[in-house]
């Protein structure tokens, strides 16, 4: 008779257990994915849960970052980006719909490597039992990784990381911030175009010299359709590994094939020896541009001094735009840090308060219930503006029209400087283009 009673409360309080279909561990189970699950309150920060939210002291945030090796400046801005964000949230009352629960975060290294990266987000899934997976700098490790977090089904929210396939392979449990890479290279020939109208300068051909991963070749593929296109010629795509020492043969490339546009996707050891590489060699196109990565390192200017003078280089975001909490974020970011933010840790910093807006609708730490929030996410007020005005996700799970940004790099006050003159109404009042090319 004991026995039976025994057997008897034991399965009670297993369906007890499934029927509360949240716990705080990293499993998660499938209910159909994202469209699944959840409360819905049409996407406001307010918030609110429902009368049966989950009621927990702190949820786990799982974050992926590369801590070490060449983009470590860049892991180390993220994080603190995320850090004072989620100093703001839990200061502000943490996540209400679950009793005011506190945002941990749990950091891990991907060291910039994708082997490494799954490593590490498997141990973040099953030992540190995270809730949500958020992160990364390089496409490599973030194409990597969702694909580990997918598996599991816990939700990743992807701030950075721009390859277009990212979000292109039809996964349930990943959301993108981040503008595509094809996004920015659209805009980076759109800009060329508009340059050359308004000046009077004949453009024709363009050199594309780009890192070998998955980010510069997802660049190629989108530059290959976009420049054609605009009735341009490519004389030369040149890739090169990450981790190059010396790109003395690769400037000499570009010399001799004597473009009237240097496109260039690196990231910042790389950024820095082909921008130096460019003038020891005397190379004199018409324009440089950029795409992001290294060349918005806050290291970046300090490897190349002046040699950087009227790069282009395109972003989402720009110290000097004017946008909603920009100036006040920044400026208590560089009272905190000592320096000044920029694109990735400003996308770093608005990720954590929409994630933040996914949980308080979704008052549950269940994959699908979040996963649920952050599909229906229409966000138009809060701290986030400072990246966009609006915050939706398309079925794709990827952010729509992600605003972008040309800058140039000039001197203010005797100081190199990134300085917003692309679209007209992003840019800096008194400063246009210094266009073509005239150092």
């Amino acid at each position: 008779m004991k026995k039976a009673l025994s057997l008897l409360l034991a399965l009670v309080m297993a369906l007890s257990l499934a029927a509360c279909g949240g716990s705080s561990s990293g499993g998660g189970s499938s209910t159909g994915g994202a469209s699944s699950g959840g409360s819905s309150t049409g996407g406001s920060s307010s918030g609110g849960g429902s009368s049966s939210s989950q009621k927990v002291d702190e949820i786990l945030i799982g974050n992926l970052l590369p801590l070490s090796g060449t983009a470590a400046s860049l892991g180390k801005i993220g994080q603190q980006a995320r850090d004072m964000a989620v100093e703001e949230i839990n200061a502000a009352g943490g996540i209400k719909s679950m009793g005011g629960a506190q945002i941990k975060m749990i950091y891990a290294d991907s060291k910039g490597d994708s082997a490494e990266g799954v490593t590490q987000t498997e141990k973040l899934i099953t030992q540190d039992e995270v809730q949500l997976i958020t992160g990364c700098y390089q496409s490599g490790v973030a194409m990597a990784s969702t694909e580990v977090a997918e598996r599991y089904q816990i939700p990743y929210f992807v701030p950075v990381p721009s390859d277009d396939q990212i979000t292109a392979r039809g996964m349930k449990y990943i959301f993108r911030l981040a503008e595509k890479t094809s996004w920015r290279n659209r805009d980076q020939v759109a800009f060329i175009q508009d340059m050359a109208a308004k000046t009077g300068t004949d453009i024709k051909t363009w050199a594309i010299v780009y890192e070998s991963s998955s980010w510069g070749q997802g660049a190629l593929t989108a530059l290959q359709q976009y420049i054609p296109e605009a009735g341009y010629e490519i004389v030369l795509e040149e890739p090169y590994n990450t981790g190059t020492t010396d790109l003395t043969p690769v400037c000499l490339k570009v010399k001799e094939a004597n473009p009237d546009v240097v496109l260039m996707v690196a990231y910042v050891s790389e950024a820095a020896l082909m921008t130096n590489g460019f003038i020891e060699q005397g190379v004199k196109p018409k324009a440089f541009i950029a795409t992001s990565g290294g060349f918005a390192d806050p290291t970046y200017f300090d490897l190349v001094g002046d040699n950087c003078e009227y790069f282009f280089d395109i972003s989402t975001w720009e110290p000097d735009v004017n946008r909603p909490y920009s100036a006040e974020t920044n400026a208590k970011f560089t009272e905190k840090y000592g320096y000044g933010m920029n694109a990735e840790a400003v996308k770093a910093y608005a990720a954590m308060y929409i994630i933040a807006d996914a949980l308080e609708r979704a008052g549950s730490t269940d994959p699908d219930a979040i996963c649920a929030a952050l599909a229906e996410t229409n966000l138009t007020e809060g701290p986030q503006q400072m990246y966009s005005s609006e915050i939706v996700f398309d079925e794709t799970g990827q952010m729509i029209n992600a605003p972008l940004v040309i800058s140039q790099f000039r001197k203010v006050d005797g100081v190199m400087s990134r300085v917003s003159v692309w679209p007209e109404s992003e840019a800096r009042v008194g400063w246009t283009a210094e266009f073509p090319y005239s150092k």
